[in-house]
């Protein structure tokens, strides 16, 4: 995976308004993905999938995560601090987040060509 900041955290200049409006109507949604595959007392498996140009829109995470990235492609990430990265991933790419007993808030834009599908592990607290 390949993650290059295009905007620093604290700037907004640089947001959609549309984007900015969404954020601060605090509308945020808790599921991770679209589809929950599985669930049980510890984790939930939850499917993403984006076809070109579509847009997952803000997503809180308050538990330690990680994802899958089960296709390669290009996408936008924003996230509440302002940052903005541009995200290359290969098919396999992973990666594991804390929440350190806080949130993570952040959409995903598919901006590349293909289908991107993702399969993200959310840990319940025990």
């Amino acid at each position: 995976m390949e993650c290059v900041e295009i905007n620093p955290s604290g700037n907004f200049d640089a947001w959609e308004p549309s984007k900015l409006s969404e954020l601060r109507k605090n509308e945020i949604c808790d599921l991770l993905g679209q589809k929950l595959l599985f669930e049980n007392t510890n984790l939930r498996v939850w499917e993403v999938v984006l076809l070109p140009n579509e847009r997952l829109p803000f997503r809180k995470s308050n538990m330690d995560c990680c994802w899958v990235s089960m296709t390669a492609g290009l996408a936008i990430s924003r996230s509440d601090n302002g940052k903005i990265n541009l995200i290359r991933f290969a098919k396999g790419d992973s990666s594991f987040w804390e929440s350190e007993n806080d949130h993570t808030i952040f959409d995903l834009e598919n901006i590349g060509e293909k289908l991107l599908l993702f399969h993200i592990m959310e840990f319940k607290p025990a």
